[in-house]
């Protein structure tokens, strides 16, 4: 059984860890967030030492060092910008981290943390739920064995928030990333995994409620739209408020089944040894960090969502 704290309790994504942690059979010893509405901590862990101040959770993590109370592991789901800095932490205090996506926002970001791994001995993983899902697994290694192929790819993810979005760090480029890396770079995760390392990349329209563009990898060709605009939802998306669809070449690839506990599956995964880590999210950050800094290239957008067209 290991020790976990938990940075960044009282999020969204938190208690998909949570509950990772418990079903995997591992211990929440102590959490930290600014915000005190917390209660979801009496589902998991009611025993749990709970702290709003970052510098009296940094001393509790140092008191309990050599005793039953050792943290072996941080799990950090605080807004992205922060991400660096708390495996940082983790790491000061002789923990392993394991961090949300996007795991930092930066490329220089990952190459300073390889390093603190090999002054550490400590080490970083994140949460890739896609590259754990059977359907895409299937899929990745029919790819693999096509040989040289190139596929044409279309993907849209249409994911909506209300206006709370804007006005929280999730709105703020700097602090996010910004909407593609926020709500999409699981997704170009996914498709390099899959299709290989990107060769083009390109930005066809940007508002603060969608993006669009093209990305050429090396087995694939993608035309890509990322959304939090409900007014994108398709007829077929019902009364459903997210729409996740993957083209390939033309063929629709049902993948919206199957995502109860990844979360779970990955963290077994990483206590095995066997978690991603920095060098397997470099393409999907490099993908993002220059979308942040593109001029889009205007025009219509062709083909992907036919409410697209009009834009």
């Amino acid at each position: 059984m290991k020790n976990f704290a938990v940075v960044g309790v009282g999020g969204y994504i938190a208690p998909r860890h949570l509950e990772a942690i418990i079903k995997t059979g591992n211990r929440i010893v102590a959490a930290l967030d600014p915000n005190d509405s917390v209660g979801i901590l009496d589902r998991y862990a009611p025993d749990a030492h709970f702290f709003t101040s970052p510098e009296k959770f940094e001393e509790y993590l140092q008191d309990v060092k050599g005793t039953e109370n050792q943290i072996h592991y941080v799990s950090i789901c605080s807004p992205n910008y922060l991400h660096s800095s708390h495996i940082k932490m983790a790491f000061r205090h002789g923990a392993d981290a394991i961090c949300e996506k996007p795991i930092v926002l930066t490329l220089s970001e990952i190459e300073e943390l390889k390093e603190l791994q090999k002054k550490t001995g400590q080490k970083v993983s994140t949460i890739l739920q896609l590259r754990v899902h059977e359907a895409i697994r299937a899929l990745k290694a029919k790819i693999d064995s096509e040989a040289d192929k190139v596929h044409d790819i279309e993907l849209t993810y249409i994911t909506t928030r209300g206006h709370w979005y804007h006005e929280s760090w999730k709105g703020d480029e700097k602090k996010s990333g910004g909407l593609t890396t926020n709500i999409g770079v699981h997704f170009f995760d996914m498709i390099t995994w899959i299709f290989g390392n990107p060769v083009e990349n390109q930005v066809h329209k940007r508002t603060d409620t969608y993006t669009a563009g093209f990305l050429k990898l090396e087995k694939a060709n993608v035309k890509w739209f990322l959304t939090i605009d409900k007014n994108f939802l398709p007829p077929e998306a019902g009364t459903k408020t997210t729409y996740r669809s993957l083209k390939i070449n033309g063929e629709e690839f049902e993948f919206s089944e199957g995502f109860t506990d990844l979360h779970t599956t990955v963290y077994a995964s990483i206590l095995n040894g066997m978690g991603y880590g920095l060098s397997d999210v470099s393409p999907a950050i490099k993908i993002v960090e220059e979308i942040r800094e593109m001029d889009e290239i205007g025009g219509a957008i062709e083909t992907i969502h036919s409410n697209v067209l009009s834009l």
